[in-house]
């Protein structure tokens, strides 16, 4: 993958595109959680290169993409569309974990026509109906109470929370390691911020697949991603031994289902 730098006013979005691009092959675009970066996808692009271009970033504020000023997540839809216009890519199939799945809707809320499928990893959906009073308010109070834990003990909670195997832990810390606790706790409460602030009722005009790990306990997103299935039809596949990051604990599983995915809808 070779490293690309976005410019924009705000600072420099870091992106990485397949060594061998070629026009005629379907793009794919990896977008990592909130508070982690790319190398949470190691696992998917070797699995994918040879037969797609791939594409990935550290999402502005996170990883190489610091400093950054405040962003919402109008600006990170519309960086994704520079990105996909400064490789020509007209249609692409955007792969989001977590807060990448919220960008990844974000994106498709104000560019439908440019995606041709969507897979969701451990995200949840946008929608009023599937959030209550009490979620809502939790969501607003993240970035305070994150102040209220020792950094090395949050960061320590965050991977193991996020994790069932050594190697996706040891990933999620490495994740952490450049943040310091003010920077940390704005980034955990600007995503969450960012995400009640887009959302709203979304019809997806693609194919879609929801990817959810077994022991994901991350606050409510096993519920919330059962409720999505069932209310919109999409088809929900349970990775069994995997938590939040379960790209990384499951990597040929969740591989294995992106790999169904695209050969019957693309």
């Amino acid at each position: 993958m070779k490293e690309k730098i976005l410019k924009t006013k705000k600072g420099s979005v870091f992106y990485w595109r397949s060594d061998n691009w070629d026009d005629n092959k379907d793009t794919i675009f990896f977008l990592h959680g909130l508070t982690a970066d790319h190398s949470m996808f190691d696992g998917q692009i070797p699995a994918f290169e040879k037969e797609y271009n791939l594409l990935t970033w550290d999402t502005p504020a996170h990883g190489k993409s610091r400093p950054f000023a405040e962003f919402n997540f109008a600006d990170a839809s519309d960086y994704i569309k520079s990105i996909l216009d400064k490789n020509a890519v007209e249609k692409v199939v955007l792969i989001g974990q977590s807060l990448g799945g919220f960008l990844s809707q974000s994106f498709i809320k104000r560019y439908p026509n440019r995606v041709k499928g969507f897979v969701s990893i451990d995200s949840t959906p946008y929608g009023s109906d599937y959030y209550s009073g009490f979620d809502i308010w939790i969501l607003k109070q993240v970035e305070w109470m994150a102040h209220l834990y020792p950094l090395r003990w949050m960061k320590k909670a965050i991977a193991r929370q996020v994790s069932v195997t050594s190697k996706s832990y040891n990933n999620m810390m490495q994740m952490l390691s450049p943040y310091g606790k003010t920077e940390l706790c704005h980034l955990m409460g600007l995503g969450y911020a960012g995400f009640l602030d887009d959302n709203c009722e979304l019809e997806i005009p693609c194919p879609v697949l929801l990817i959810l790990g077994e022991k994901d306990h991350t606050g409510k997103v096993a519920q919330y991603n059962k409720a999505w299935a069932q209310q919109t039809g999409y088809p929900l596949k349970i990775i069994k031994g995997a938590a939040h990051n379960v790209n990384v604990d499951r990597p040929d599983e969740v591989n294995a289902c992106i790999r169904r995915f695209l050969s019957d809808s693309t």
